[in-house]
């Protein structure tokens, strides 16, 4: 039973709160299901009792507990939860707390002269969070088309931040939220926001966050372009040598994965994925082959086209000393016909075509490079062919081409080249007819005389 003086209005018994009396709050912050103490600093001595009340205000109707310092004796209120517990040194226990038992609490103590002095504290009671659910408008949009909106939703206070896989959502100008933060808005969403969304609440002693959310977002097709293999290409046209085979490859970037629809000179092509196979390239394979991606969920298209034709054959490569009949001391040209007009770089090599037989590299700037078996009269041209200035007889041998085309295509061709001495050509037109002349002298005087040469 509460002491009678409890149960006095405040105002009437004009009571006072002195500047040295206060209450802390042990632990701090309280979470729920702690055990916490109101604790009371600033006690006067010569007390005779203590009144606990839950509110703003003494009202009987909100007393806890009343205690008697002589006796230790606790009398519950109406306010007593079967919680509370008052120490002898008036701090006021209480066990298992949770959010409801935030608020105000009012200690009131009596003195031996029958006089009350009051103290104010107050008490949050943290929860432990559960996790929130995260709510969405849809998780497939479709770009710049459909506006996401997500919606936190809890039954607890806290403070409310976004993740976006994984990381925390930095707030920009995409970034639309209320102002809680429990609602996130994106206008006209972008592929870049694809991805798993989390919310996070938390409070001074707990965290908890959503499971993801995974939103798609569909796009394209973006710009639809044609690439090949196995062949040149100029513009829009690409050239294919006889006989070969190409395949053409339709490439978009597209979410889902466009429907592919190719034609063959406006008929439809028996194809219906990302490439087309032409195999045994002949002329009835030349026209304009056109692919169409379709994205079956934006239902936008996109198209592009190109050209196949046949490589007219061109004659084979060849290389012609000139001169002819190369003369020691003079100067020789391999010159080089039917080379081929997509050149990327040629070599020449004194033997077989390996490095320490190479004469000279021409690059595509157009500078030739002297090699290790470079000589200082050897000189390259444009057209591939050869110049070798000053012959000797040494020069005499095989003489290897090595031409490569922007295309990677290889091809080596080799010439003997044989070396005459200049002594044995300006001697040897005399030499016959001094011979001739000899034998014809030597069978006529044979015939005459009877003997034989």
């Amino acid at each position: 039973m509460a002491l009678p003086w409890g149960s006095w209005d405040s105002h009437r018994q004009g009571l006072r709160a002195p500047a040295l009396l206060n209450i802390l709050v042990i632990p701090e912050p309280p979470a729920q299901g702690d055990n916490v103490t109101l604790l009371v600093r600033g006690l006067p001595g010569e007390l005779l009792a203590y009144n606990w009340y839950r509110g703003t205000n003494l009202n009987q109707a909100h007393l806890i507990l009343s205690y008697i310092i002589s006796t230790a004796d606790e009398t519950p209120g109406p306010a007593y939860t079967g919680r509370e517990a008052v120490r002898p040194d008036g701090s006021l226990n209480l066990r298992d707390v949770v959010p409801e038992d935030s608020g105000s609490y009012i200690l009131q103590t009596l003195n031996k002269q029958f006089q009350t002095d009051i103290a104010y504290g107050h008490l949050l009671v943290h929860e432990i969070l559960s996790p929130p659910l995260l709510l969405a408008n849809g998780t497939e949009l479709v770009e710049r088309r459909d506006t996401i909106h997500l919606l936190c939703s809890t039954p607890s206070t806290g403070d409310v931040r976004w993740f976006f896989n994984g990381e925390a959502l930095p707030i920009g100008s995409r970034l639309g939220l209320t102002p809680d933060n429990r609602i996130l808005v994106r206008h006209n969403v972008r592929r870049e926001e694809a991805g798993a969304y989390q919310c996070e609440i938390s409070n001074p002693v707990s965290v908890s966050r959503s499971d993801p959310v995974n939103l798609t977002v569909y796009y394209g097709p973006d710009r639809v372009t044609i690439i090949q293999e196995s062949a040149s290409q100029t513009g829009c046209t690409v050239k294919v040598e006889l006989d070969a085979s190409l395949t053409l490859w339709c490439v978009t970037r597209s979410c889902p994965d466009p429907e592919y629809i190719w034609s063959f000179n406006g008929r439809t092509h028996e194809s219906t994925t990302s490439f087309v196979n032409i195999t045994g390239m002949t002329k009835d394979k030349e026209g304009t082959y056109t692919c169409i991606a379709k994205n079956p969920i934006t239902e936008l298209t996109g198209s592009a086209s190109v050209l196949v034709k046949m490589l007219v054959a061109t004659s084979a490569m060849t290389i012609v000393p000139v001169p002819s009949k190369p003369t020691e001391g003079k100067d020789v040209i391999l010159s080089v016909q039917g080379y081929p007009k997509d050149l990327l770089v040629y070599a020449w090599y004194r033997g077989t075509a390996s490095e320490p037989n190479r004469l000279l590299s021409q690059l595509p700037s157009g500078n030739w490079i002297a090699g290790p078996a470079h000589t200082g009269r050897e000189m390259g041209f444009a057209n591939c062919s050869l110049l070798i200035q000053k012959l000797n007889l040494t020069d005499t041998g095989r003489y290897t081409l090595k031409t490569v085309t922007l295309q990677g295509k290889t091809e080596t061709l080799d010439v003997q080249l044989q070396v005459s001495s200049k002594l044995l050509t300006s001697f040897f037109p005399s030499a016959l007819w001094v011979f001739f002349h000899v034998s014809v002298c030597l069978s006529v005087l044979s015939s005459t005389m009877g003997t034989s040469c």
